[in-house]
């Protein structure tokens, strides 16, 4: 089973919802940006029905070159983490 392309999501919603490909186009562009600008801000940002993007950070720990096998240093990082609402996880499985 192939995964979804973006254009064929953007085709799909936009037939449901009676909006132009260019519109539903220019909304996840705007949902993202209003995403990326809240958890700089808040440190989550909620997506009703699917769940949450958690900022989270990462310490600094050490690791392995994988050619090498020589240990090597990685940097502390913040990163974001999607957690899954419990309305999506009890209607996939």
């Amino acid at each position: 089973m192939a995964r979804m392309t973006q254009t064929e999501i953007v085709g799909a919603l936009a037939d449901k919802t009676g909006m132009t490909k260019a519109q539903t186009k220019d909304f996840f562009s705007a949902m993202s940006d209003l995403a990326t600008s809240e958890v700089k801000k808040n440190g989550e940002f909620t997506i009703p029905g699917f769940g949450k993007l958690v900022k989270a950070h990462r310490k600094a720990r050490e690791g392995r070159n994988p050619a090498t096998g020589q240990p090597i240093k990685i940097p502390a990082k913040t990163t974001v983490k999607f957690r899954v609402g419990k309305a999506m996880k009890d209607s996939i499985s």
